[in-house]
C-alpha cells in the first residue's frame, strides 16, 4: 500500500519537516535508499556540489534552486544515517553549526569590536586556534584541488597577518618568478631542462599569480573556469564551421582554423 506523501509546505520550518519525513520514508522503504552509507554517498555529494558550481557560473537561478535542494537532501541523508548508530542526528548538526557561528562572531553576539571584514577573518582564525586547531592551515582539506587549496592557504595566512602589505609587492613577486622561470626553462633544447625543477618553479609562479588575484579580488578558480568555457565555445564554433565547409580539423591548416577562431572571438 503506497504511503501518503506529505503536502507542500509554506514556511521554512514546515518545508524542512517535510524533507525529514520524506527522508525517513525513503530510508525505511526504498531499496536504494536503505542500502546507502556515508561512504557510498560521498562521491555523489561531490558531484552535486560541482553541478551547483556549474549552475552558479551559468547564472541559472532555477538550476541553482534545484541543485541546492539536491545538496540539502544529501546533508539530511548523512544525518539520518548517523542517527541510526546514535552518533548524531539532524538536530545535533544544526545546533552545532549555530553554536559555531555564535562563537565565531563575537562582534555580533558579544562585545568584541571590529572595523572591517579583515578583523572578522582574523578573529575567526584566532578563535579556531583556541578551539583546538593545531595550525591555522589545519582547516584546509588535503584533498582540495590545488588551485582552490592555494587560494585557501593564502587566505588563512592572511587571517593571522602573514601577508604582503601592498599589491605592488605581490606583482613584483609574480614578475620575479616569471623571469626566473623564463631564464632557466625557456630553452630551445628540451633535453637540457630539469623537468622536476621546472615543475617546482612553475608551481611557484602559479602560486604567486593566485596570490595577486586575491589582492585584486579575483577568484582564480572562477576566472580559469570562465576561460575554459570560453575556449570550449569557440572551439566548438570552429568544429561546426569546419563541418559546414565539408572539412575535418586535422585536414585544415592552422591558418584556416584561425579564420574561424577569429570569427568565434567576435561572437
Amino acid at each position: 500500500m503506497p504511503l501518503t506523501a506529505p503536502i507542500t509546505a509554506n514556511t521554512p520550518s514546515t518545508a524542512f519537516e517535510r524533507l525529514l519525513t520524506i527522508m525517513d520514508d525513503l530510508r525505511l522503504n526504498c531499496p536504494w535508499d536503505k542500502k546507502q552509507t556515508l561512504e557510498s554517498l560521498r562521491h555523489l555529494t561531490i558531484e552535486e556540489v560541482y553541478e551547483l558550481s556549474d549552475s552558479i557560473l551559468s547564472a541559472d537561478m532555477p538550476e541553482i534552486k534545484k541543485e541546492l535542494g539536491d545538496i540539502m537532501l544529501h546533508l539530511v541523508f548523512y544525518a539520518r544515517i548517523a542517527s541510526e548508530t546514535n552518533d548524531f542526528n539532524i538536530t545535533d548538526v544544526l545546533n552545532s553549526i549555530c553554536d559555531k557561528l555564535i562563537n565565531r562572531h563575537p562582534h555580533i553576539y558579544s562585545d568584541t569590536e571590529v572595523n572591517d571584514e579583515n578583523d572578522v577573518k582574523r578573529n575567526w582564525e584566532q578563535i579556531k586556534l583556541k578551539e583546538g586547531n593545531k595550525s591555522v592551515l589545519g582547516g584546509v582539506p588535503a584533498s582540495l584541488p590545488a588551485l582552490v587549496k592555494a587560494s585557501r592557504i593564502q587566505e588563512k595566512a592572511r587571517g593571522v597577518g602573514f601577508d604582503w602589505e601592498e599589491k605592488s609587492q605581490v606583482w613584483a613577486k609574480v614578475e620575479e618568478e616569471m623571469q626566473e622561470f623564463k631564464n632557466e626553462f625557456n630553452a630551445e633544447d628540451e633535453s637540457t631542462i630539469d623537468h622536476e625543477r621546472a615543475e617546482s618553479e612553475f608551481g611557484d609562479l602559479l602560486f604567486s599569480l593566485i596570490n595577486y588575484a586575491r589582492f585584486i579580488n579575483i577568484n582564480p578558480e572562477d576566472a580559469l573556469e570562465k576561460t575554459n568555457r570560453k575556449f570550449i565555445k569557440r572551439f566548438q564554433y570552429l568544429e561546426n564551421k569546419a563541418k559546414e565547409n565539408g572539412k575535418q580539423l586535422h585536414d585544415m591548416s592552422l591558418a584556416e582554423m584561425d579564420i574561424f577562431w577569429d570569427e568565434a572571438k567576435k561572437l
